[in-house]
Formats: structure tokens, sequence, C-alpha cells
């Protein structure tokens, strides 16, 4: 707690109040000697009465042993302790001590006439250690364990306040997360099938598509490999026309050039015949 003087910061109430039933809370005001003992006095009476007054339940020494009764008593009424810090060792008289060093003066940590170090220390360490522990488990750890159970489901009471057992709980709601998960597996299941048949009908229905493909480009294949033989055969056909027109006029022109050979030789020879010798 910052050592105001005055009173408690509206959030430090507040995260008092959010933590007070999970752990145990021993309220401190640090650096105690930045006021007076007077008003340090009137500081922590204030900060007791704000704590009542807002319900924030703050761990109280026990009293109930007689070994420890009387001191605990005693330092319950030095709530909230007021404490200095220091990280500095200062010679004092023939001992090296954490202290802070002032112009008007030292402020020992370990001195119970300047500060409640050594009672914290005491109360915390020494003489509570097991209280605390003991407080931390049955009380806190078993509020917190039965508020999550509650979260849960876990009741130990039925809707109409009676006793009811832990175990018959456990297995209701045991029973009942097992019908869920059955539940969902079915759901789960149903909807597994219903996606398969979904896939299956996709898968059928490209592979009509690909085969409906695949006859019409066989098709188309068909068509135009029979287009090229037509073409192919019309060439043959030509080419088989052109040869004949070849051949035959091949065979005019030799004829031609025979009976022109034949009319010469006629010729040379009615020559010969009309010359008439000396």
């Amino acid at each position: 707690i910052a050592p105001t003087g005055h009173s408690l910061k509206s959030l430090d109430l507040v995260t008092m109040k959010k933590l007070d039933s999970k752990v145990n809370i021993i309220p401190i005001i640090a650096k105690s000697d930045a006021i007076s003992k007077s008003e340090l006095t009137k500081f922590k009476i204030k900060i007791t009465s704000e704590l009542v007054s807002n319900g924030v339940q703050i761990y109280q020494f026990p009293t109930d042993d007689e070994s420890v009764a009387e001191i605990n008593g005693t330092m319950n009424a030095h709530l909230p302790f007021a404490v200095i810090g220091s990280t500095e060792e200062l010679k004092i008289g023939n001992k090296m001590m954490k202290a802070r060093q002032y112009p008007w003066g030292t402020v020992q940590v370990e001195n119970e006439a300047h500060c409640d170090f050594v009672k914290l220390r005491e109360m915390l360490i020494r003489v509570n250690m097991e209280d605390l522990r003991e407080q931390t488990h049955s009380r806190h750890y078993e509020l917190y364990r039965r508020c999550k159970l509650e979260e849960m489901g876990f009741k130990d009471t039925d809707p109409d306040s009676k006793p009811f057992s832990l175990q018959e709980t456990y297995e209701a709601k045991r029973n009942e997360f097992l019908g869920e998960l059955q539940k969902k597996e079915e759901e789960m299941r149903q909807m597994f099938v219903q996606r398969v048949k979904e896939k299956e009908a996709e898968l059928k229905e490209a592979e009509k598509e690909l085969h409906e493909k695949f006859d019409r480009l066989k098709k188309l294949h068909q068509d135009e490999k029979k287009k090229l033989e037509d073409k192919k055969k019309s060439l043959d056909d030509e080419v088989n026309a052109f040869k004949q027109r070849k051949t035959a006029a091949e065979l005019l022109q030799s004829q031609g050039s025979q009976a022109g050979g034949s009319q010469t030789l006629k010729r040379d020879k009615e020559k010969k015949k009309s010359i008439t010798p000396i």
C-alpha cells in the first residue's frame, strides 16, 4: 500500500476484494518512513476501517493455539505492517546492517523501533508458515475447487436443496457427456457419409462428362480421318487421270514423230528419181 497517509485507492480495494477468496492477504504499507509516526498510526486505523467497511477479508494470525495465541493476538493489532526496504548496507556500531541514510539520520530495516519488517518476517516464516499453507489448501483451494466443480455442474445438493451424492452427480454428468459424445459421433458419421456420397456423385458426373468428351473427340477424329481419306482418294484419282492423259499425249506425240519421218524419206526418194543424170 502506498504511504499516502489518506486512504486506500479504489483500485487497491477492488483488487483485494477480488483476491481475498483466492489467496491470503496481509496488507503492508511500503516506504513507511515517508510519513511520521503519528500519521502512520492514523493511516493504519484508516486502512483497517476501510477494509472492514468494504468487506475485504484479510489474513488474521490464528489465536486458537495457546503456544502462539499471545504473540499472534499482539501482531493482529499491528496490522497492516509498515515496512521499509534497502539494498545498501551501512556500518552501525560494529555491525553492517541494511539501512537507509538520510541527512537527518539513519533508518534501519531490522530495527523494530523504525519499522515492522522484523515482525512481518517472524509472523510469516517462523510462527505462522504452516497455518498459511493450511489456509491456502483447506480454504482457498477448496473454495476454488468447489466453484470449478459447480461451473461444471457438480453440486452437493439437488434442485430441492437436499443433500446429493457427488458420485451420483458424476455418473449423471458422465452419462450425459457420453450421450452427447455419441450424438456428435453419429452426426459426424452421417456428415461423413453424406460428403462421401456427394463426392461420389461429383466423380460420376465428371466421369460421365469425360466419356462424352472422349466420344465427341473420337467421332470428330473419325470424321476428320474420313475427310482426309476422301481427299487422298480424290487426289489419287486425279494423279491417275493425269498419268493416263500424259501417257496418251506421249503416245500421240510418238506416233506423230514416226509419221513425219516416213514422209520425209518418201520425199527424198522422189527427189532422187527426178534428177536426170548427165
